[in-house]
């Protein structure tokens, strides 16, 4: 809450500025609900009724630079300030809609178009603001006090407060929200973020919803489909609750057929008690998300999403005696194609399959006490896209995924493997990148020209440290040359 109350703090000057030149400022959205919920506010949404977007505009070009992020939807944003300042708009009817804005709605048909109902509610900003001059000389200092949120009333036709307290999903106007395939994305992240569960009409409207835009035909942008994944991943507690859901609906094979044929896969108990592979790998991403002590938000996505497919090749190694001997070489055409059809992120693909390939590497290394020049070896492999740290904790995740009481993975358990893969990684000095070259092309310039046979000169030196662990400039020369 400390956040956003600084926010507003920062832009009581444009609220009261867009007030006095006729404008009714409100909060909306998951603004509204993230406040009621008590958590950390990030999006901050504003919508402006009784005015235009041309004296929208001009209002808040007094206070910076301001860029039109969506003229035919009415978003509007000023430099520096991390608010979209939108208008109402509605949709004309027909095959290929208009957008219109209409600063005379109503808030409660404003509200409407919202998709689910935990998202439909408002607060207007003028009940803790001055509004008018003369109501200022009535309420001498009020701009210098703090805002309270704990006193706005929140304007909530849709019963929103009451789904939010029961924990229910609930979709606002059905029609409205078949419109926009995404919202069937936004469903599924708020499942797992919130922990909320769908009614049976909005699971219903989900099991049947076709995925593809009304007026072009075409599905979901990946783009788009990947940022409510990225969200999923990012700010929920237990993932793993999306993906049992559209197990539920049935909608999991048409949408991640990766994932549904871990379905049924079964595994050896003595070590996998947990049940099938889908099981496993449901557990492993709730204990992906637990962790947290990632090193930023693009390693938590890496690792959460190497755990999503680091079992994608069992479904097709899996023998009658239920070994899976190759299931991570395997896996890694599936899960790249998988990745494909939701990111462009290249670092990202190449990196998660790499996790995927050497996923056993942590357990079988301690196992067998290997030697630091295996260790040294298999980081060059990872590099540059990942490190023996982030393959130790994928490794760790999936020991955590063998919880025989479903729903839920195991605790901090697997830490002294992981502490023991990562004591010899960084006794090798290795745990954040493979060990650098020691014999540089400058150290060799007085006998041998820039070109191909420098190259393999110097590779087969780096061999050599690595495999006898020198690294003496002038030993390695002699070795070489």
């Amino acid at each position: 809450m400390k956040k956003i109350l600084k926010i507003f703090e920062n832009i009581k000057p444009i609220l009261l500025s867009i007030i006095n030149s006729g404008g009714i400022p409100y909060l909306v959205g998951g603004t509204v609900r993230d406040i009621i919920l008590k958590v950390d506010v990030k999006d901050v949404d504003i919508e402006v009724h009784k005015i235009s977007l041309s004296d929208l505009e001009k209002v808040l070009k007094s206070f910076g630079h301001v860029r039109i992020v969506g003229k035919k939807f009415g978003v509007l944003r000023i430099d520096g300030i991390d608010i979209d300042w939108s208008l109402p708009r509605k949709d004309s009817k027909g095959r290929k809609p208009k957008v219109e804005i209409d600063p005379e709605m109503t808030i409660n048909n404003a509200l409407r178009r919202r998709d689910l109902t935990m998202n439909a509610m408002a607060i207007d900003l003028r009940e803790l603001l001055p509004v008018r001059p003369e109501r200022s000389r009535r309420m001498a200092g009020v701009q210098h006090e703090k805002i309270d949120f704990d006193q706005a009333t929140i304007i909530d036709p849709y019963n929103g407060i009451k789904d939010l307290k029961n924990k229910i999903l609930r979709v606002v106007d059905e029609e409205l929200f078949l419109e926009d395939p995404l919202r069937f994305f936004r469903v599924m992240q708020f499942i797992g973020r919130f922990e909320m569960m769908p009614d049976e009409k909005l699971n219903e409207i989900c099991k049947k919803m076709d995925l593809r835009d009304l007026t072009t035909g075409k599905i979901v942008s990946k783009e788009r489909i990947f940022e409510e994944i990225k969200k999923l991943f990012l700010k929920s507690k237990k993932p793993s609750l999306a993906f049992r859901w559209l197990k539920e609906i049935s909608r999991l094979k048409d949408i991640f057929p990766e994932i549904y044929n871990l379905v049924g896969v079964e595994q050896k108990k003595e070590y996998h008690p947990e049940g099938d592979v889908f099981e496993h790998t449901m557990q492993a991403i709730d204990a992906a998300v637990a962790f947290n002590k990632y090193d930023n938000e693009d390693e938590k996505l890496l690792i959460i999403f190497s755990v999503l497919c680091h079992d994608f090749g069992k479904p097709e190694t899996t023998d009658k005696d239920l070994s899976a001997k190759g299931h991570e070489k395997a896996g890694v055409e599936i899960a790249k194609k998988f990745l494909k059809r939701i990111t462009d992120n290249k670092l990202l693909i190449d990196g998660i399959c790499k996790l995927v390939l050497y996923h056993m590497r942590p357990s079988l290394f301690v196992a067998d006490k290997a030697k630091l020049k295996a260790y040294k070896r298999l980081a060059i492999k990872l590099s540059p896209q990942v490190n023996m740290r982030q393959l130790a904790l994928v490794a760790m995740f999936d020991k955590r995924g063998r919880n025989p009481k479903k729903g839920k993975p195991l605790g901090d358990v697997y830490k002294e493997q992981f502490d023991d893969f990562l004591k010899m990684a960084k006794q090798a000095k290795i745990d954040k990148g493979p060990e650098k070259p020691v014999l540089l092309g400058k150290h060799i310039l007085d006998v041998i020209e820039p070109g191909p046979q420098m190259g393999m000169i110097l590779k087969r030196a780096y061999e050599i440290q690595i495999e006898e662990n020198i690294t003496d400039v002038e030993e390695l020369k002699k070795r070489v040359i």
